[in-house]
Formats: C-alpha cells, structure tokens, sequence
C-alpha cells in the first residue's frame, strides 16, 4: 500500500501569503521544432554538426555556441562541460553518466520500501549527461523572467532571427506571490513549478543552446543516483550517515540549501539524495515494476495520460531518511495546488510544492524528431493557459 499523500510528502505551510491572483494569458506559441522539427536547430546527429576546433560552429542553428567539451563522437568520449546561456553570464554544469545495466527497485527486506518499489527488475538505460546540480533560480529566471530578454535590451544588442524564434517561446504567467516563500534563490534550487513547467523550460533551453534536453525518465534518475550501488542510498545502507550527503527533514532548518553544499554520489551528482526532490518524465503507477518482471527492459518511460499522478525522485529538505532512499518514489496530488487561487488552477505553479525542483538530461544519442513525438515529447492531455 502506499502511504496517503500528506504521510508521503507532506509540505509546509507558506511563510508568504498568497494575496492576489496571477493574470491568465494565453501565451502559448506553438514551436514546430520542439515536437517535431528539431532539424531546424540542430540535426539528429549533434556530434556531427560541430568540431572542437569550431570549425562549424559558424552554422549552429541556435543562439548560443556549443562548448566543445559537449561535443562527443562515442560514448567513451564524453567529457563534462559547462553549458552557457546566450546574454547571461550563467552556466549549467553538466556531467556524463556511462549507459549501463541494473536492478530498479529495491529489495523486500530495505528498511523504508513502499510496495510500490518492487519487483525488482532487470533495467538497461543508455548513456546520457546529467546536471552535476538541480536547476538553481538563477538558471531557471532566465526563462522565468525573461532575464536574457532583459540584459540583451540593456545592451544593445539586436537580436537575430534565431534570438526572436526563442523569444517568442512559452514562458509562465506572472505567479501571484515570490515562489521561493524567502527562502532565496540565486544558486539555490527552483522550487513550485509544476511537471508542465519543468517540461517547458526544458525545451526552452534545448532552443536556445541547439541541444536536447529533457527530464530524466524515472529508470534514468535512479539509475544516476545509484552510481553504481545496490545499497539504500548511494553511499551505504545507514542513514544515519545521511546528514553529511543531503539536506533532509533533521538537518534544513525548515528550508533547501544552495546546490552542493553537501557530498556527491559517486559518478560526481549533488543532493541526489534530498534538498528537492526531483520532476522525472514518468506517470506514477503504482503496479509499473510488475509490468517489466521477468524480462530485461530498455530505456523504460511511463508517458503520461493524466496530470495526476507524476514521479518525484529523491526527497526533500522536508522528507525523512526514508524517501530519501534511490529506490523511492513519490506521486504528485491535486494538495500540491492547494493554496492556488485561480479557477482553473495554474498549469505553472505548485504552491504547496516547496520541495519540488529538478535537474536536466541530454541524451548522447539526439532521438528523431519521430521518437521525441511518439515518446520523449509525448505529454498528455495538453496543458494551456485559459483566460
């Protein structure tokens, strides 16, 4: 049985009150590219459209160059690399995690599992980068506030045709309160977005650097925070240890931290294990393992039919010892929209999600735009603005 909702992920209380209501536009742009004409930024075959030498990159189809350490010929060639954002001075930190095999799940004796952690089973994941930090405010406002709008108007710099492509892209409406409740931002995580939300600003960037990123799936997600072990968390099974690799329910002092201040996992990823938890691609099921029991499954998604409920990985500043494991699982609900005033409610803001963030993947291997619509992209129902 899983535990009720408020048991699982229970939040806080605001320290901000919700006051007025945020303006409702219907902004949305459809971008062809996103779904199925990526072409136009960049190819399916990104290795190949850029040298590290640079030599191409005079014709990258996307306002901001690509680094030359993200730009890899195999998967045993895949560096870190610092991912910049046009008119910002920010980067995104980003981290190659091998593809490999594993066991998903947890086994029947772990302290902690929920029953909706088994079986355990067989799961192939294929190599990828991830972000080495959850997506701090500063990287997410750029998108949120139209911070690289704003700095390349100050400026004076005209933008070009690709710069007003991007421009024009969804971006949120205004939120009705500082979604960070005080607790601050800059190079702390973003928090309160919705599934939807994450899913958008991921396309977003992927327009404005010329590569493809997305949510992890949840097999993905786990498989990076296990790094390599089969034990409760990614650096043993005591939890009594957990104070010196995530900031949790005993030691947060009621809110996150910045990013990193706590010990990696093993392949270098930070507050894998608590701060926020994490947006993954996937539908929760509660019966997804029993489907895949018995039979190696590769690259496994759960798309999602309905906006409730969605996978969240890795506990938060609020949560236990126990949902802070690798294998846990935790399923969005309609109460983290309690205290939003709007009708309909916002497909951008989660007002009671104040430990609910997320972090990137790109994929080595660009998927066709044929794959990204029928699987990575796929999203249903369609979420949008009414006025």
């Amino acid at each position: 049985m899983l535990r009720p909702v408020s048991d699982r992920f229970a939040m806080p209380q605001p320290v901000s009150p919700i006051c007025r209501r945020a303006p409702l536009a219907a902004i949305l742009v459809v971008f062809i590219a996103l779904v199925g004409g990526r072409q136009a930024l960049r190819g399916d075959s990104p290795t190949k459209v850029a040298d590290p030498s640079g030599a191409a990159t005079k014709d990258w189809k996307a306002p901001t160059p690509p680094p030359a350490d993200a730009l890899a010929e195999s998967p045993e060639t895949m560096k870190p690399y610092l991912q910049p954002i046009e008119d910002t001075d920010v980067k995104i930190e980003m981290v190659p995690i091998p593809g490999g095999t594993f066991r998903m799940g947890s086994p029947g004796g772990e302290e902690g599992r929920s029953d909706d952690e088994g079986p355990q089973h067989e799961v192939k994941v294929d190599p990828f980068w991830m972000g080495k930090f959850e997506v701090t405010w500063d990287q997410y406002d750029i998108w949120n506030e139209k911070t690289d709008v704003l700095r390349r108007d100050i400026s004076g710099r005209k933008p070009t045709p690709l710069d007003l492509l991007v421009d024009g892209m969804t971006r949120p409406t205004e939120p009705y309160t500082d979604m960070s409740f005080g607790f601050g931002r800059g190079k702390a995580p973003a928090i309160c977005m919705t599934q939807h939300a994450a899913r958008i600003y991921c396309q977003w960037l992927s327009a404005k650097t010329g590569f493809y990123y997305r949510l992890p799936t949840e097999a993905e997600w786990e498989y990076a925070c296990r790094a390599g072990t089969t034990t409760a968390y990614s650096f043993g099974d005591d939890p009594s240890q957990l104070e010196e690799h995530a900031v949790f329910i005993d030691n947060s002092n009621d809110q996150y931290e910045e990013v990193g201040t706590k010990k990696p996992n093993p392949w270098g990823l930070y507050d894998m294990h608590g701060n926020v938890a994490e947006w993954v691609l996937d539908q929760y099921r509660e019966d997804a393992y029993a489907s895949r029991e018995g039979k190696a499954t590769e690259n496994p998604l759960e798309i999602p039919k309905t906006v409730y409920p969605r996978v969240v990985r890795g506990g938060g500043w609020d949560h236990e010892a126990d949902r802070l494991r690798s294998a846990a699982r935790i399923a969005s609900d309609l109460e983290w929209s309690q205290q939003d005033p709007q009708i309909p409610q916002s497909i951008w803001y989660h007002t009671d999600a104040l430990s609910v963030g997320f972090r990137l993947v790109r994929p080595f291997r660009n998927p066709t735009s044929e794959e990204k619509a029928e699987k990575w992209d796929k999203n249903d129902p369609p979420q949008v603005d009414e006025e």
